[in-house]
């Protein structure tokens, strides 16, 4: 069956493989989520178990947004932009909110995008940070900076689409989700579009390790987390594996642990969460020092770029 599904991203559109999809694989609707474990791990995709998140801001968030923004210092805003969304405190940070930042810079150095207040307000806004919110936006009040904000993610989409058999996991991610998914529950929080999300992890045979998956669709990272404590977990039972600032502040926001993923060092990341946080997390000896020790490393790593 698994065989016959791949086969078809070659002759059909991805939005059929992705509502197939949902009809095939159980419990991936947050509504149908049900807790069968004691712990909660809640892991980012991209950046953190799966390798595109460079690509994805080099080849498209970016060179799209300069396209679609008409900027004329190309190579200065592509700086920029790879500074606030991969390389700074602000790594990982919401694609609109990425693209708020990268603008707003862009204009104090002169460029001129035109007036993009509609946008900002939004994206400052929002309780819900996706395209979806935003058609509804564009729809009550069609300014162009929320026009072109919107055209630009769809394009960013139709881009990652062409990623299909460029992406792949980070080393030992699938067999540390397996590991883990024997004594946690797993759950993808992620700021990507949740199409996005069963595509890559589909592709790559890593839903079978999965229990519910939350995209951008369903809420900022840190509401996430607080729908998934709801269903009975202790602070200590949640661990969420996160490779930016955003991920540790959706931890913090709702007390609980949280346990870094080092880009550059990915693979030596996943290896130690098997071997070493993940039983600190199961025996319940994961918070104070341990936790303070892998933050600490975390810290010092982003601010060789601050």
């Amino acid at each position: 069956m698994k065989r016959d599904i791949r086969m078809l991203y070659s002759s059909v559109s991805f939005f059929k493989i992705y509502f197939y999809k949902l009809n095939e694989v159980k419990s991936m609707e947050k509504n149908e989520f049900t807790k069968t474990k004691p712990f909660l791990i809640c892991v980012d995709s991209d950046g953190c178990a799966m390798d595109t998140m460079n690509i994805k801001h080099e080849k498209y968030f970016g060179p799209l947004a300069a396209e679609v923004f008409g900027i004329q210092n190309r190579d200065e805003f592509l700086g920029i932009w790879n500074r606030i969304n991969l390389y700074s405190t602000t790594r990982g940070i919401n694609r609109f909110k990425g693209l708020v930042l990268a603008l707003q810079e862009a204009i104090a150095n002169g460029e001129e995008v035109g007036d993009i207040s509609k946008f900002v307000g939004w994206a400052e806004t929002t309780p819900e940070l996706s395209n979806v919110s935003l058609a509804k936006m564009v729809e009550a009040t069609p300014s162009e900076d929320l026009k072109k904000a919107l055209d630009w993610s769809h394009k960013v989409n139709t881009g990652i689409e062409e990623l299909a058999g460029k992406d792949a996991p980070f080393p030992y991610v699938e067999e540390v989700l397996a590991e883990l998914h024997e004594v946690a529950d797993i759950a993808i929080v992620s700021s990507a579009n949740s199409e996005a999300l069963y595509s890559e992890w589909d592709r790559h045979s890593l839903l079978p390790h999965v229990d519910v998956v939350y995209g951008q669709e369903a809420g900022t990272k840190a509401v996430c987390i607080e729908k998934l404590k709801a269903y009975g977990y202790a602070d200590d039972e949640v661990l969420m594996v996160g490779d930016a600032p955003g991920d540790l502040s959706a931890a913090l926001k709702n007390s609980v642990l949280y346990y870094p993923i080092l880009f550059g060092k990915e693979s030596f990341s996943w290896k130690r969460l098997s071997n070493e946080a993940a039983p600190h997390f199961t025996n319940k000896t994961y918070t104070g020092e341990y936790q303070d020790t892998v933050i600490n490393e975390f810290d010092e790593l982003l601010k060789q770029y601050s």
